[in-house]
């Protein structure tokens, strides 16, 4: 049976923080921008069993678009809620937005088309992006993964649990860069959680680990991971050697 992969869009494999930053620059210019960052400096990392809420500037409800990813990544730029907002209101007007964004990691989806035909994977991708002017979003999402080197891609545009959909689609892996997603996925699924934390690994928070989530830096440390998980499907004692593999096991089990 071939690997049945899953991998979230924006902060996984779409640099959504260089898009919006490209905006905003447009919009306030470099002297604002760099003004709001010595303002309003990172808050400290949030706790490590804390809502997905932590860390946002008081008083911002209703100024970002309901996605998370995009939330976060306008509270990056250390702008004021109204600032936030007339940059959303902004995004929100152009064209095909979501076929504008940079690759986290130069030539990435190319590898994963490549690496995934090669061992016939199944691969689908998930977003929740919000609606902008133009295609649709999975259309525009396609289009994106397609212009990177992913012919004919799947895209789910959700807006449930990850982990129900996961489970339902019996998913083998999914890679995701927000803790809450994977501790979703873990629970409601059978499939091995890969997240990519963009920050100290040793934030991660606990909940993850206790659950068997595997913390990488990048997506090629998650390619690697994949590959490794695909190659000891077939060996014998695979249940051990899964478990083994992604942290789920004693080592004298």
């Amino acid at each position: 049976m071939p690997l049945r992969v899953a991998f979230d869009l924006d902060g996984t494999v779409a640099d959504m923080y260089t898009a919006l930053h490209k905006e905003a620059l447009k919009i306030f210019g470099e002297e604002v921008l760099a003004k709001a960052a010595y303002k309003n400096p990172p808050p400290p990392p949030a706790p490590a069993e804390g809502p997905a809420e932590a860390g946002r500037p008081a008083g911002d409800e209703g100024a970002k678009p309901e996605d998370a990813t995009t939330a976060m990544a306008m509270d990056e730029l250390r702008l004021t809620a109204r600032q936030q907002m007339q940059l959303w209101d902004h995004v929100k007007q152009i064209d095909d937005f979501w076929t504008t964004l940079p690759e986290l990691e130069p030539g990435i989806i190319a590898r994963i088309a490549s690496v995934a035909m090669a061992r016939r994977w199944e691969v689908i991708f998930f977003t929740t992006r919000p609606a902008t002017a133009g295609e649709f979003v999975q259309l525009q999402s396609q289009r994106w993964l397609d212009a990177h080197g992913f012919r004919y891609p799947s895209v789910y545009v959700v807006q449930r649990s990850r982990g129900r959909i996961a489970d339902a689609l019996q998913l083998d892996a999914f890679v995701d860069d927000r803790a809450e997603n994977c501790l979703d996925i873990a629970v409601e699924s059978k499939a091995k959680v890969i997240l990519v934390w963009h920050g100290h690994l040793k934030d991660v928070p606990a909940g993850a680990k206790r659950l068997g989530v595997r913390p990488v830096s990048t997506i090629s440390e998650a390619i690697g991971l994949l590959e490794h998980l695909d190659d000891v499907r077939s060996q014998p004692g695979i249940v051990r050697t899964l478990k083994r593999a992604f942290g789920r096991t004693n080592p004298d089990e």
